[in-house]
């Protein structure tokens, strides 16, 4: 069946699974450092994707993530919905009209860090979602598997990542207003990263995808 439209839908339908299932995961996380409502914000942005989809499923993979980044941009608060959205919107501009290989699919990765980095001003050290993102594209460009084997190494790389993060002093966003007692706690948007990436490599792996 390939990377289409249904599959990324699918594949959508599963992270909001995920997402609900780790939702106080994350709330606790955010409640550390945070204002606490990355796990509440998160698991509202994916159910409405899926709420979305059910109306109707677009023809191509990147109008599939177009669809989600306008979602997730219009119902997430807080950063994490323009950081998210962001992502999603530059890895869909970055997908070819054609047949989706495991090569465009880390392109899709390297994109989708580059709308992360351009609209956060966040770099690898500052305790954020780029610290499981980035690893997780460089993992990506060194596996020469296929688009499962691809996200598999990403998804990984992105939970190494975010373990990183827990010694790390926040130097972004609203974590860092608490200095050194950022400190000890592992960030929310770190691991839901790591967990979209991880759903999505299980995604990728199922029978006809």
């Amino acid at each position: 069946m390939g990377c289409t439209a249904e599959r990324v839908a699918a594949a959508l339908r599963d992270a909001a699974a995920v997402i609900a299932e780790h939702r106080d995961e994350l709330v606790r996380l955010d409640r550390a450092i945070g204002d606490g409502d990355h796990g509440e914000n998160m698991r509202r942005g994916f159910t409405a994707i899926v709420s979305k989809l059910d109306s109707s499923t677009p023809d191509t993979p990147a109008a599939v993530l177009k669809l989600a980044a306008t979602t997730l941009i219009s119902t997430v608060g807080g950063a994490a919905g323009p950081l998210y959205g962001t992502a999603f919107l530059r890895a869909a501009g970055a997908l070819p009209d054609g047949e989706v290989t495991a090569a465009a699919v880390t392109g899709a990765l390297r994109a989708a860090l580059g709308g992360v980095v351009a609209r956060g001003k966040a770099a690898p050290g500052d305790k954020t979602m780029v610290d499981a993102l980035d690893p997780a594209v460089r993992a990506a460009e060194e596996s020469t598997g296929d688009i499962a084997e691809v996200l598999a190494a990403a998804a990984a790389a992105a939970e190494a990542g975010a373990e990183t993060t827990v010694p790390l002093v926040a130097r972004k966003g609203r974590a860092s207003y608490l200095g050194e007692r950022s400190a000890g706690h592992l960030d929310p948007g770190a691991r839901s990263t790591a967990l979209l990436l991880r759903s999505f490599a299980d995604s990728a792996r199922e029978p006809g995808a």
